[in-house]
């Protein structure tokens, strides 16, 4: 997918569906939509002049409705914004992304690898689970910017297992949160935490919270019930 961003007048930040104005999506024919094999793309990339990322990353956004908890209109909720595989083709992306303090409450921005959407119940997902932190509106979105470049550019440990980053955009505060395959893995969830820390440099005030997925789908709650913090 090519993805052609385009900036646009007024103070309106999203279109009809609700999705972040700025970014728009152009498709190319890929014949069977098959993923592509990594060393292939790369070498691709590379011979097109272009810097090719480790991971192909999809930003997508969900706004939902306030008090509907059901999985069925969560999914129908989510949209897929751009994808991308370089550089170059990650700063079209997200230089025309709406900024955090221009989202409205409640929204979710989630960066993801290809392949992996951002459910609880997708297969790369349901045996993780997410380190979670709470920022005050002020600050979370140079947080948020810090998390998605150290994401994008293989500099968190535990690199193959991360399966992406969400924005929870609420009322009275953001959340940032990072996913992870395997919640049972105590050694490499508490490397990604301290991994976390020291890329995002976190302040000692700020609380970290972690969370299997198994137990947001049993409370059907993304942030509530924590089950670590650190």
């Amino acid at each position: 997918m090519d993805v052609v961003a385009e900036k646009t007048d007024g103070n309106n930040d999203s279109y009809g569906d609700g999705s972040p104005r700025g970014v728009v999506e152009s498709y190319s024919n890929d014949g069977d939509g098959a993923a592509e094999d990594p060393r292939e793309r790369h070498a691709r990339e590379l011979k097109a002049g272009l810097h090719p990322l480790k991971y192909k990353f999809l930003f997508w956004y969900t706004r939902r409705t306030p008090g509907v908890r059901t999985q069925t209109s969560y999914e129908d909720n989510i949209k897929k914004l751009a994808e991308f595989s370089t550089v170059e083709g990650f700063w079209v992306c997200y230089c025309h992304l709406a900024r955090p303090s221009s989202l409205p409450s409640p929204t979710d921005l989630h960066l993801f690898k290809e392949g992996i959407r951002p459910l609880w119940e997708d297969s790369a997902n349901c045996n993780g689970g997410k380190w979670i932190i709470r920022f005050k509106k002020v600050v979370s979105g140079r947080f948020w910017e810090d998390l998605v470049l150290a994401l994008v550019g293989d500099q968190l440990d535990c690199g193959e297992d991360i399966c992406g980053a969400v924005l929870s955009v609420r009322l009275n505060e953001d959340i940032l949160s990072v996913w992870n395959r395997n919640a049972s893995d105590s050694q490499s969830v508490m490397a990604l935490r301290d991994s976390i820390k020291r890329h995002l440099k976190l302040p000692h005030s700020y609380v970290m919270e972690y969370k299997p997925h198994d137990a947001s789908l049993r409370d059907n709650s993304s942030y509530r019930n924590t089950w670590l913090r650190g």
